[in-house]
């Protein structure tokens, strides 16, 4: 199959409407990515001013004016209508099996990256800028993303698989304080390689399901040396960056590790990854699992050692019900809310029968029936269990509905 050429598009042809990509360096222009979907005049005067000749055309190629075709006047069929509700929830499927796509190709990205880092860190470099840009374009298709349940279908956290959740949710609370654009990347590239240390603690110390000796504790607490150490070396990484990977578990009272630093002295974007960070390992542990409790677990055991700002700001992502708990409705059916919405007790759901069977997506905001209650896991019958695969295990990509 002959590879379709992309088309160059002249700067007279740009247009409100369109999807464009810049034929230059990211570091050359002041929009936030090479991709741009023009949507005021004042984006295009922008593009005009950069001194390039052409940009290249992406989508909305029926919106360029080659002038008005003449149509013959023949009888169309009307379509027929389609169901508002039913047309919704093609949407959110679509939404959820893109989240799921772009979440498992991002770990399998970082994981390459890792392979390389030792062997040839320039290309892995290379690799992980190329990520966090695709992170980052994907965040911002939607004015208003949401979080979204995906998985990688495993019961525990990979280091890769953590990396790509926490960076999720760390870009959103960093978009919800209007960071800049900067801060994104090097919040994003910290996040990815945050935990790369581990690699080099024992698997058997690593995987550990029952209590740690206090030598094994202290040995996983070397781990942000030494993917501190393992970066520095490369001489390719800045300082915000290598900065996030060695005080990723300092906490603002100075209980963290490994320095025990106060506020003061943490930078906002590694307070930001230290939160999303510890969220995230929550929803890992034993105790925790439900993302509802692991929320719960941070102001009730974790209070003072995060800024009370950026804990109000991770409330407002998640909501009452973020993406993986298990709820009662109030028709008497059982779910897994999949992603949030406006309207915090009419998640979307995938929701069954209390024995499993009826299985289906439920979009709330259309029907009559609201979250009733939480549900544990015991709670469930086995029916259910395994129909919503309570066991796969909670991380977060970014989705929407525009």
């Amino acid at each position: 199959m002959a590879k379709v050429e992309p088309i160059q598009l002249p700067l007279s042809k740009l247009q409100i409407g369109i999807t464009v990509k810049l034929p230059l360096s990211w570091k050359n222009h002041p929009f936030l990515f090479n991709r741009i979907k023009i949507e005021e005049e004042a984006q295009i005067e922008l593009i005009k001013s950069l001194g390039v000749p052409y940009v290249i055309l992406l989508s909305g190629e029926d919106l360029i004016d080659e002038g008005e075709p003449e149509v013959d006047e023949v009888e169309v069929e009307q379509a027929p209508e389609v169901d508002p509700v039913e047309q919704a929830k093609m949407q959110v499927r679509k939404s959820l099996r893109l989240s799921q796509k772009r979440f498992i190709e991002c770990v399998n990205e970082s994981r390459s990256t890792f392979s390389k880092i030792a062997s040839d860190p320039e290309g892995a470099y290379r690799e992980a800028a190329t990520l966090v840009e695709n992170i980052l374009e994907h965040m911002h298709e939607f004015k208003d993303p949401h979080l979204a349940l995906v998985s990688a279908g495993e019961s525990d956290s990979s280091v890769t698989q953590h990396g790509i959740s926490v960076a999720v949710v760390a870009l959103m609370i960093a978009k919800s304080m209007d960071l800049p654009k900067s801060d994104m990347r090097d919040i994003a590239l910290g996040c990815l390689f945050h935990d790369i240390g581990k690699l080099k603690v024992p698997e058997n110390i690593r995987r550990k399901k029952t209590a740690l000796t206090a030598s094994e504790a202290n040995f996983i607490k070397m781990h942000p040396n030494f993917g501190h150490d393992m970066l520095h070396k490369t001489g390719l990484f800045n300082k915000t960056v290598l900065h996030i990977i060695l005080h990723h578990h300092e906490f603002i009272d100075g209980t963290g590790y490994p320095d025990g630093l106060t506020e003061k002295k943490i930078p906002i974007v590694t307070q930001l990854v230290s939160l999303a960070n510890d969220y995230d390992e929550q929803l890992w542990s034993n105790e925790s699992r439900s993302p509802q409790i692991a929320l719960g677990y941070l102001f009730k055991n974790h209070a003072g050692k995060h800024s009370e700002t950026l804990i109000s700001v991770l409330v407002k992502l998640l909501g009452i019900y973020p993406p993986g708990t298990i709820v009662k409705l109030s028709d008497g059916s059982v779910g897994k809310v999949m992603m949030t919405t406006q309207s915090v007790k009419q998640p979307q759901v995938w929701a069954c029968q209390e024995d499993g069977s009826q299985p289906s997506l439920r979009f709330l905001t259309q029907e009559e029936v609201v979250v009733d209650s939480v549900l544990k896991r015991d709670e469930l019958k086995d029916g259910a269990l395994k129909v919503l695969q309570v066991d796969n295990g909670v991380s977060f990509y970014f989705s929407g509905m525009e």
